[in-house]
């Protein structure tokens, strides 16, 4: 059972990375789905897909670890010149202890190279965008 599934999402992307497989499938989730799909506009993942489950039934995807009741989220892994894009993707706040920032608070990664996505009142956004709207929120993760 995924008690955190913010953090499993980064790990599967993490481990992806590490073994250089071009794409991982996990369990599709709109926070999920929202993050990889910042992290896809923001230019770090190559292509982020939603599969429906009864596509897993079919003979074009073969495997018996996926139920056709569900669907599952695809995320493509972006490589330069044969290395990871994401050098570092860490979780920051986590269940057992949130972290929160208000908008003068907002942390810089990596002298600003990288980026940090903070879930506030207006939705998910990058450091860099909530610090130009002005508004603070909880830190979910940091990557560069």
């Amino acid at each position: 059972m995924h008690t955190d599934p913010i953090s499993d999402l980064l790990t599967r992307i993490r481990n992806a990375q590490a073994v250089g497989k071009p794409e991982v499938v996990l369990p599709y989730s709109k926070l999920k789905a929202a993050i990889a799909e910042l992290l896809h506009k923001e230019g770090w993942l190559a292509g982020v897909e939603k599969i429906s489950g009864a596509k897993f039934g079919k003979k074009e995807i073969k495997s018996n670890n996926f139920n056709k009741q569900f669907d599952y989220l695809k995320v493509i892994i972006k490589y330069e010149d044969s290395k990871p894009k994401i050098k570092s993707i860490k979780r920051i706040s986590k269940p057992g202890r949130r972290v929160y920032a208000g908008k003068g608070e907002l942390p810089y990664v990596l002298s600003n190279y990288g980026i940090a996505i903070i879930s506030t009142s207006q939705g998910l956004m990058t450091n860099k965008k909530a610090r130009k709207l002005g508004v603070g929120g909880e830190i979910l993760c940091e990557l560069y």
